[in-house]
Parts: C-alpha cells; structure tokens; sequence
C-alpha cells in the first residue's frame, strides 16, 4: 500500500534500540507511514523477534547473509512504499512528531535532502564540520529525509561504502549534483543514543576504514568544490 513516508532503518544488532526507536515512531509519528526494518543482523534470534512484529505499518527485509551498510539501505529504498524516506540510525529516539517538519521541507522542489543534523565543509571537501544550516552540504545519516524517486534516479548509496562513515556525505552530494539543496532543520524532537556501530569497531579498524571511505569520496567528488555551500553567513 502506498504512503506518504517510509521510516527506514538498517538492523545491525542491538535489540533495546531497535524497540526504542520502534515505539517511538509508532508513538509520535504524526502522518501516513510505515516502519520498514532491514534486518541486516545476521542473527537468528533477531529474525525471529522482527517476524514477531511485522504488522500492517510494520514491514521487514532481511538480508542473509548480512551485506554492507549502502546495500542495506538501499535494500530498503527499493522495497519502501513511501513518497519520502526518512532513514534513521536506530540509535535515535523521536521524542515527538520529527517528521512533519521534514516532509514541509520536502514540499520545496528545491530541496532534496533534509534533516536535523546538518553538515559543511570546512573549505575543502576532505573535512566537514557541524552547521546549523539552514542551507548545508550534506545530512547526517543519524536522519535524513529524501524523495524515492530522486534517491531512485541515482541509484541510491554507492554500495562500495561498506562501512557506515562518509556513506551519508556521499548520498547527500548525488542527491544535490542534480541541482537541489540541503537542508538542516533545528529543533526537531529526537535525541541521539550510543551509535552501536561506531562503539562495536575497534578504534584503528574504524580509522582504516573511515579513511578509505574517505578516499572514496574524494575520487568521486574532489573536483567538486562548486558543491560547497561556501562560508556561512551570520544574519547582521
């Protein structure tokens, strides 16, 4: 059945977040949606549990054997019934209704990408930093909310990001080489938890891999300082 939003998540593990962030959204979720889990654990136990769940705003893929992390999301791009896909880090907790004003934002045609936590390169694109935005270079993957159909025409993530870092950056600039913007959102009712995948990697495996993703990126879009949203500007 179609709707009007598909909350995605990627299940890596972790049972108690993925019940946290379940009763939340079915608690403060405001519009037509569903939950679409992509059960990427690898765990029977967890399969089992989900199967337990599915209902009609419930859905559930499972990967078997557990892929990388674009891959999983963009198992659940394919398989969501909704206009927009907010994707959350099942880390993340709505204290209240976070997805109206990010299906506001959308209704702009010029927006392709939105969500709390906004980013900006620090005058290259080899380093990013925190911005409150409104307009950024990229959404963190903690929540960020797109069309289907323009994460559709570009194939959504580039499977090569088998780890999670950067992952979110990259999706952000295919979405915007198409000529859209981002946006951050302040004040959006969610809090952030442990980022299981962050604190399950050793910390030279994370480097490593955090930088190879980052290489990666830069092959694709080290030329494309024109991306960039520039310096920001403080209202006078």
């Amino acid at each position: 059945m179609p709707r009007a939003v598909t909350l995605l998540t990627v299940v890596h593990g972790w049972l108690p977040d993925v019940e946290r962030w379940l009763l939340s959204v079915f608690t403060h979720c405001k519009s037509d949606f569903e939950a679409l889990l992509v059960d990427n654990s690898g765990d029977a136990r967890m399969a089992g549990w989900l199967q337990t769940r599915a209902a009609e705003r419930l859905r559930l893929v499972t990967l078997d054997p557990p892929l990388g992390f674009s891959t999983a999301v963009n198992a659940g791009i394919q398989a969501a019934a909704g206009e927009v896909i907010v994707l959350f880090d099942p880390g993340v907790e709505l204290t209240g209704d976070a997805t109206s004003p990010l299906l506001e934002a959308l209704e702009d045609p010029t927006v392709v990408v939105a969500g709390p936590f906004g980013l900006r390169g620090k005058g290259t694109l080899k380093e990013f930093e925190e911005d409150a935005g409104p307009d950024v270079d990229a959404i963190e993957g903690y929540c960020m909310a797109f069309r289907r159909s323009d994460a559709s025409a570009v194939d959504g993530f580039d499977p090569k990001f088998k780890f999670y870092r950067i992952a979110d950056i990259e999706f952000s600039f295919r979405l915007r080489d198409r000529g859209g913007r981002a946006v951050a959102i302040a004040g959006l009712p969610l809090r952030k938890h442990e980022h299981r995948l962050w604190e399950a990697t050793a910390p030279d495996e994370r480097d490593r891999l955090s930088r190879r993703n980052l290489y990666r990126f830069l092959d694709r879009w080290g030329k494309r300082e024109d991306l960039l949203t520039g310096p920001r500007t403080e209202p006078q």
